[in-house]
């Protein structure tokens, strides 16, 4: 009996994304309104002023740039898609489809501690040895707040955890991670059935047992962030997004997702995944 491998260097067996996402949002908590109607003001860590003010399903952002930070002035309206993660903590997505359309963020919000995580993800031009898809990872304080904890920071917690999560009932990936800045993962069910890869990625700690994992594809310019909540080891669950060019490589588009996960190993550690 023989068995047909896949040889993961020929980028052609990929799909592209018109046949990789129909479906992938299948496992997509329903939309929260928690942010609806009102503004969030904050500063980051470059010292700008951030403000957004949200409708019902439209969010009116400004960026005003402080000492040293080369981001221009600028302003526009998104449609977006926030999630109640925790109580008090949201995760709120949107693509700047008609002001940069390069250019989408995902904005976390900790209303309890008063810091804010700004994931902005951008895609730039073709670069040697370079992904495609890029993320600026920001740090910031909401206005009026003094925070009594600690913020969002990089975090090793992931390392050495191998989880399975089902994106829908279709899309099924196992996500190894064995050092701080890239993880593996393996279609084990989906339209990339079989195919694997090692990518780069950035790890922030939200709360104990909850992260943000930015993850920049090398072979698609892909890009996703999301919002893993590990803290109950027997229902683990996540929140995300996917940007990058659609499959004429042309057109920036932008998916939410979500997906409920398991540990396949070792088995989860106190201090660990919930540190």
């Amino acid at each position: 009996m023989t068995t047909e491998s896949v040889d993961h260097s020929d980028t052609t067996t990929r799909p592209s994304l018109n046949l990789l996402l129909p479906g992938f949002d299948g496992h997509k908590a329903t939309p929260a309104d928690s942010v609806a109607g009102s503004e969030i003001v904050f500063t980051n860590s470059y010292g700008s002023r951030v403000s957004h003010r949200f409708e019902a399903t439209a969010v009116e952002w400004r960026y005003d740039p402080g000492a040293g930070d080369p981001h221009p002035v600028a302003s526009g309206r998104s449609d977006y898609e926030a999630f109640d993660v925790a109580p008090g903590l949201v995760y709120a997505q949107f693509h700047h489809r008609r002001d940069v359309p390069n250019t989408a963020v995902s904005l976390v919000v900790d209303h309890d501690s008063g810091h804010t995580l700004a994931i902005v993800s951008t895609i730039g031009e073709p670069s040697a040895g370079r992904t495609r898809v890029r993320h600026n990872v920001l740090p910031g304080v909401i206005e009026g707040r003094e925070p009594d904890r600690p913020g969002p920071a990089p975090t090793t917690a992931l390392v050495g955890r191998r989880l399975r999560w089902s994106f829908s009932d279709v899309h099924r990936y196992e996500h190894i991670h064995l050092e701080p800045h890239s993880y593996t993962w393996h279609c084990v069910a989906g339209p990339e059935a079989g195919l694997a890869d090692t990518v780069e990625c950035t790890t922030y700690r939200l709360r104990p047992g909850i992260h943000v994992l930015a993850s920049r594809e090398k072979v698609n310019p892909w890009a996703s962030v999301t919002v893993t909540d590990l803290r109950d080891h027997t229902s683990l669950r996540a929140h995300g997004a996917v940007f990058g060019l659609d499959e004429t490589g042309e057109l920036p588009t932008h998916l939410t997702f979500g997906a409920v996960g398991e540990y396949i190993g070792p088995p989860a550690r106190t201090g660990s995944a919930s540190a």
